[in-house]
């Protein structure tokens, strides 16, 4: 129960690996404020969370590119729980295509989500971070900000992008208390990797040290271990869990 009495925020958390961290986080005693785009599916974890552990969590459906509406739903993840000790910034979607075809529009959106999305809830509850003096702010980056991907121009930029944000605060931040790490996935097992093709896995594993695909588990594993006591000397850090690709 390492989370015993704090508050964490996850955003893209209806499914995938933003679920799996919600949960984790949950059974470790966190309550959580399971956010998604999709209201139904914020509300069938949170409906989950809530089987298990009655009260531990509350959904919201909310458009992360959307600063008003995000700086509206963070006061009422405050007023509904006094305060917030952990934000997962795990909302993202992809666009992909060639950048020499991409459409502003699919640039734009992919930009939008994944990077400003974060900036949006940082901004909005860093301030009550700061006043308590403690907090944890972990951004979910991935391996493709690392090293590239061919096609995915926009989704590369936008994860790179979060790596270089996280720096920032952590340098901003550090004085009070606050760490702000980022966790960069690999290829994960989940909806979005699952319409790949046999071909375009098969080639894929090909590049991963370790030979298969990660679990959206192993995310949320270095997710609790960057938001525990245990990290309280670890800022500024991006976590690879990749499989050994971008070593």
């Amino acid at each position: 129960m390492r989370f015993e009495n704090q508050v964490a925020v996850v955003t893209g958390s209806g499914r995938g690996i933003g679920h799996a961290i919600a949960v984790r986080l949950a059974d470790e005693g966190a309550k959580v404020a399971v956010v998604s785009r999709n209201v139904a599916n914020a509300a069938k974890t949170a409906d989950e969370i809530n089987a298990k552990i009655p009260g531990g969590a509350k959904a919201y459906a909310v458009d992360v590119a959307d600063r008003a509406t995000v700086v509206a739903l963070c006061e009422q993840i405050l007023a509904d729980f006094g305060r917030v000790d952990i934000l997962v910034n795990n909302a993202g979607i992809t666009r992909d295509g060639l950048s020499m075809r991409m459409s502003e529009g699919d640039w734009d959106l992919v930009i939008d989500t994944n990077l400003k999305g974060a900036f949006n809830f940082i901004q909005a509850l860093q301030r009550p971070m700061i006043k308590q003096r403690s907090g944890r702010i972990i951004n979910i980056s991935s391996v493709s900000g690392i090293i590239g991907n061919a096609g995915q121009a926009n989704y590369s930029a936008s994860k790179a992008g979060l790596i270089g944000l996280t720096k920032a605060l952590a340098r901003e931040l550090a004085s009070r208390n606050i760490t702000v790490n980022s966790v960069a996935p690999g290829f994960i097992a989940t909806d979005m990797t699952n319409v790949l093709g046999d071909q375009v896995k098969d080639a894929v594993v090909k590049q991963i040290p370790l030979g298969k695909f990660g679990e959206p588990n192993d995310i949320a594993a270095a997710v609790v271990f960057l938001a525990s006591a245990e990290a309280k000397y670890i800022t500024g850090q991006c976590l690879a869990v990749d499989g050994g690709m971008a070593m």
